[in-house]
């Protein structure tokens, strides 16, 4: 073929099915082929008819590897698409950052919200104290049972009848109240477990043993493993003598008397699984590289190395402050052991969320998720504190 006007033609490329001619009189070409590649030659014979094309439709021949060839009048439609799609993954980015600031400050605000109730409740004691931990025990087993029945976990089990499930919810909140009006809590444990067995051989079909397994380690996880925490608080009521800040506590709020080694002792455990916590968070996102467990793949080794450290550091600033205990030794051991209870406790419900298939246990505590999530450190932690004041401490003298 012969060219036609100023412009030379262009050979087609074996790599583009469709013939392109290029001249000054055309206002528009397109090529049907969906990729192609376009070779500019630099001999000086094509370099003037190139720069003219250029002046004369305002567009730039590129070396692309792979573009649809559509020499359309909105030439740059591809570039500003381009553009947009790189602007909408920057927003996207800046969502995500925005969404974990606002994730954080509610974490911070609510965790800081329910820090002052919980010392208030604390400090109170008694029928106060024991009410709003059987108010949390409820809400507690009411989010385990609706995970042993979530799909995850019931796609592998018979898990118990909704009946069954709501009665051992309100089983496990009068366990600490039946703690603190018996002082011990083997009848209402054995009791509870003995109706709930009943209740499931007597339903509807054929009983099945992961109904009786999960509803009975609900007992224990969410009833009997809480009381430890009224034993602890209300049991030990033996005065703090070494306590100097006892001397000062105004008559109105209980004076000497109402500083026991029950309130210090729940005091130091607290205050050891809430900087376990903090700790081991900060140490996990500036310092984490080793995970821990496949169960939470987020824990790494170092945030737990910081997590133990801080929970010791705590533990023995308030042993020096409160007097109890007396040995740095005991301290040291009391604080391992808050470490662990806690640590293993997360780790217990994190099994369980992960076979159900879930994130949070529940969206009660705005960034935080269920009572569950916030409680899991405590569950084990009571008992551990309790048999380490009751049991190391007059056989040991750690």
């Amino acid at each position: 073929m012969a060219a036609s006007g100023p412009f030379p033609l262009l050979s087609p490329s074996p790599l583009c099915p469709c013939r392109t001619l290029l001249s000054s009189s055309s206002s528009s070409s397109s090529c049907s082929s969906s990729k192609f590649l376009i070779f500019a030659r630099t001999s000086s014979k094509l370099i003037p008819p190139i720069a003219a094309f250029r002046r004369s439709r305002s567009v730039s021949l590129r070396l692309v590897p792979s573009i649809t060839c559509a020499a359309t009048p909105d030439g740059h439609a591809g570039m500003a698409d381009g553009a947009k799609r790189v602007s909408k993954s920057e927003n996207l980015v800046v969502s995500d950052d925005q969404k974990q600031g606002n994730q954080l400050r509610k974490r911070v605000v609510f965790g800081l919200g329910i820090g002052v109730c919980a010392g208030a409740v604390v400090f109170v004691g008694g029928w106060v104290f024991t009410v709003a931990v059987a108010a949390v025990v409820f809400v507690a087993a009411r989010e385990y049972f609706e995970l042993v029945r979530s799909r995850g976990i019931a796609a592998g089990m018979t898990p118990p009848p909704r009946y069954v499930s709501r009665a051992c919810s309100v089983i496990c909140a009068l366990m600490p109240i039946l703690t603190l009006y018996l002082g011990h809590m083997d009848v209402s444990v054995t009791s509870s477990a003995f109706v709930v067995a009943i209740a499931l051989l007597l339903q509807r079909g054929s009983p099945r043993f992961a109904q009786l397994s999960s509803a009975m380690f609900g007992l224990f996880y969410c009833g009997y493993l809480p009381c430890f925490w009224i034993k602890l608080r209300c049991g030990l009521e033996v005065p703090a003598l070494n306590t100097k800040i006892g001397n000062d506590w105004p008559i109105l709020l209980g004076g000497r008397i109402h500083w026991t080694v029950g309130l210090v002792v729940t005091l130091i455990s607290i205050s050891s699984i809430i900087a376990a916590d903090t700790f081991a968070f900060i140490g996990g996102r500036a310092f984490g590289r080793t995970p821990l467990t496949n169960i939470s793949p987020k824990k790494t080794l170092e945030g737990a190395f910081a997590g133990l450290s801080g929970c010791i550091l705590i533990s023995v600033m308030l042993s020096k402050i409160l007097c109890w205990p007396t040995s740095l030794l005991s301290a040291t051991a009391f604080g391992i052991l808050n470490f662990v209870g806690s640590l293993f406790g997360d780790l217990i419900e994190s099994m369980i969320k992960r076979d159900a298939g879930v994130k949070d246990s529940g969206t009660l505590i705005p960034g935080h998720g269920g009572i569950l999530d916030r409680m899991d450190s405590y569950v084990f932690t009571g008992a551990l504190s309790y048999s380490f004041v009751k049991t190391l401490l007059p056989l040991f003298g750690v």
